[in-house]
Order: structure tokens, then C-alpha cells, then sequence
């Protein structure tokens, strides 16, 4: 009897565990779960790389997440010092820093004891995946014929990296006729270009490894700069510069030489015919005119004017004594008149 009643306490005791096994079970199950953080990507630049993602967004409370990751070497989830961050991006650690390991990472979000399923991304090879940008230009030589370009790489390079400039230029800015070269020193030359022209240019990096890959990067942003005037040009504008300037010079002293030579006849020219008043040309015409009536109303007219006598054919003379009778007349008459 003594028996049967501690094997009956026995099975209350196992029944309860499992009771509140199957309790706490049903608690885990019930219990609410945090939105899984979306957009999950690795980031990775000139070989620097990290994952991103977008925030979970609750009513109240500050979500944290945590990031596990994994190697193909090694398939076990370890953590990677972004255990409960408040930021939606790790970096990565230094232990991951090789281009060439395949790696696969995780996160998850959670609030207080409440956490989201694990969101895990795409392996990432940084040899294969990174982005590489355009690299740095130092400085540009400009001469005659050639853009003389020294350039920093983007990254460091790695033992086994091969590293090949492609360099895009053309003629001007609007030019769509482009010319590409390939340097592997970080500096070269764009040779063969015309003097005083202007010529912009693009680099991308190119990089070869040991393994056969190869991986093109972005390209750029366009740079101008305008190629020198080469000493025989800069002489030959000079030489001109000096020939015409002695040409203007000589067609300036020959103008006002001729000017001076010419004076009197350029005066002359210059000068408004001289026309006979319209009662004289009427005399000339009409010797029967009484000539002292027309000097009176001449004289009364314009009494500063000059007279002129035009002789013209037979009786020229004989017209041009009766005129001067006449003033000499007409000139007595006024002296007493005078007096």
C-alpha cells in the first residue's frame, strides 16, 4: 500500500510538469510577435560594407535588433558586435573584411521579451558584389597636344588586384564623337589633342584579381579643361599682330600726309559753289533791265552782299561800263545824301 500510494504521487507530480509544459507551450504560441524588419540588404562600397534595413514600426516602445552571421567555411550563426542596436545598420566587423568569403547574415527585431523571425539575406561575396566608384582625380596638366591626369585608386588594392583606368574624351562639351584609352598607371597622358580646344573626360576602374573576375566601376563626373597655345602659334600671332599694327600705322602717316599735300584742293572741293542771284542772271539775260533800280533793290535787300559780273559775249563790255557808271552814280548820290 505504501507503495501504490508514492507511485500515485509520483504520476501527480509528472502529470503536473507535463501540464504546465503544455501551458507554457501554449503561452509561447499565443504570445504576439514584432513585424520582421523588410528591405534587408548588404551595402557594400569600394569594398567598405555593411546591412541595412528599414525600422519596425510600433505604438509604443523603442525596438531593438540584433545581427547574427555565417561564413561558408564555417555554417554556424555567430555574433557580430550589433547584439540589440537602436540603429538599422551594421557595419561590418573586421573579422569580415575578406573579399573573397562568402557570407550570409541575419536580423531580427525585438521589444522587451517580444522578438520578430529572423530575416536572412542573399550570400554576399565583396569581390564579386561591391560597388566601385570612380577614382579621384589629383590634378590635370595642360599643354599644347596633351591633358598630362594623375588619379588616386577608390580602394586599397590587395595582393593578386590588377587595376585598369578606362578614360572616355572628347572635343568640347557638346561633342558626341568620343575616344577611350587604357592606362594601368595612375599617371597618364591623353596625347594627339588640338591646341587651344577644349576637351572633357570620364574614368572608370576596372579591377582584375587572380581569380579571373573582373569588375567594372562606375564611371566619373565629367571634367573640362582647355589645351594651351604651343610657341610657334603663340611667335605667329605675334609676328601678325606686329605686321598689322605696322600696316595701320603706315595707312595712318600716309592718310595725313596726304592730307597736308592736298590741303588746299581738299578746302576748295570742300567749299559751296558760288551761284549768281536770280535779278542779275534775269540782267544778264535781259540787257534792257534798268540796271540802278536793280542795285537799289539789291542793295536794300542785302546791303552786305557782294556784287558779281559775269561777261559774256559781244556787249559784255559795253554792260559791264554801264554798270560801273552806274554804281559810281549811284555812290556820289548817297555820299551827299550823307553829307
Amino acid at each position: 500500500m505504501v507503495m501504490e500510494f508514492g507511485d500515485q504521487k509520483l504520476v501527480t507530480v509528472y502529470l503536473n510538469a507535463l501540464i504546465g509544459i503544455f501551458i507554457l507551450l501554449l503561452t509561447l504560441e499565443s504570445s504576439p510577435r514584432l513585424p520582421a524588419p523588410k528591405d534587408v540588404m548588404v551595402y557594400s562600397y569600394n569594398f567598405r560594407s555593411s546591412l541595412r534595413w528599414s525600422p519596425v514600426k510600433v505604438d509604443r516602445g523603442l525596438v531593438l535588433y540584433t545581427v547574427h552571421f555565417k561564413t561558408g567555411a564555417f555554417n554556424q550563426w555567430d555574433e557580430m558586435n550589433c547584439t540589440r542596436i537602436a540603429q538599422t545598420e551594421c557595419s561590418f566587423p573586421l573579422s569580415l573584411k575578406e573579399r573573397r568569403w562568402t557570407v550570409v547574415l541575419r536580423v531580427r527585431a525585438e521589444l522587451g521579451q517580444v522578438t520578430s523571425d529572423w530575416v536572412e539575406t542573399d550570400p554576399f561575396v565583396a569581390e564579386r558584389n561591391t560597388t566601385i566608384g570612380p577614382p579621384k582625380v589629383n590634378s590635370v596638366i595642360e599643354s599644347s597636344d596633351s591633358l598630362l591626369i594623375s588619379v588616386t585608386p577608390p580602394f586599397g588594392s590587395e595582393a593578386g588586384d590588377f587595376l585598369q583606368y578606362h578614360v572616355s574624351y572628347w572635343e568640347n562639351a557638346t561633342s558626341t564623337t568620343k575616344k577611350e584609352i587604357k592606362m594601368s598607371s595612375t599617371l597618364f597622358e591623353i596625347g594627339n589633342l588640338k591646341e587651344l580646344t577644349l576637351y572633357c573626360f570620364r574614368i572608370q576602374v576596372e579591377l582584375m584579381t587572380h581569380s579571373d573576375l573582373q569588375l567594372l566601376g562606375l564611371q566619373s563626373v565629367p571634367k573640362c579643361h582647355r589645351t594651351t597655345i604651343s610657341e610657334t602659334t603663340r611667335a605667329a600671332y605675334i609676328i601678325l599682330i606686329f605686321v598689322l599694327v605696322s600696316i595701320f600705322v603706315i595707312l595712318v602717316t600716309a592718310g595725313l600726309f596726304l592730307l597736308w599735300r592736298h590741303h588746299k584742293t581738299i578746302k576748295y572741293w570742300s567749299q559751296p559753289p558760288l551761284e549768281i542771284p536770280s535779278h542779275f542772271e534775269e540782267y544778264l539775260k535781259d540787257p534792257s533791265m534798268p540796271v540802278l533800280e536793280v542795285l537799289d533793290n539789291y542793295a536794300e535787300d542785302d546791303p552786305h552782299d557782294s556784287v558779281s559780273v559775269v561777261f559774256s559775249g559781244d556787249g559784255s563790255q559795253a554792260c559791264g561800263s554801264s554798270l560801273d557808271s552806274q554804281a559810281h552814280a549811284h555812290s556820289v548820290s548817297g555820299d551827299s545824301e550823307v553829307t
